[in-house]
């Protein structure tokens, strides 16, 4: 049972450890890249380049938004489940941007 135990905890951290950060930037009212892939347990960082404009990230499926962002703030999310995640900026909703986490 120890054995199984051991096992267990190297896959685990092996796991944690193959987790990534993806980076996004928001820069010229846009998510630099729009669109990411990541794998389950990723996480993905937004940073705002901006020179003076506050931007959000908005899950508008899930009712989940960030603060807001002032030049030079992050935010990160760690995704989990495999699927599409549209998003879009709180105050400007023009700005769209999509986590795909992929399931493979």
């Amino acid at each position: 049972m120890r054995g199984l135990v051991g096992i267990a905890m190297v896959m685990l951290t092996v796991s944690a450890q193959s987790a990534e950060t993806v980076e996004v930037t928001i820069q010229n009212f846009r998510f630099v890249p729009a669109r990411v892939a990541i794998q389950p347990g990723d996480t993905v960082r937004w940073t705002n380049q901006e020179k003076r404009a506050s931007h959000s990230v908005l899950f508008t499926a899930e009712a989940l938004e960030s603060e807001r962002l002032f030049p030079g703030e992050s935010w990160s999310r760690r995704f989990d489940s495999p699927g599409r995640q549209a998003y879009r900026c709180g105050p400007h909703p023009e700005m769209e941007g999509v986590v795909e986490v992929r399931g493979d």
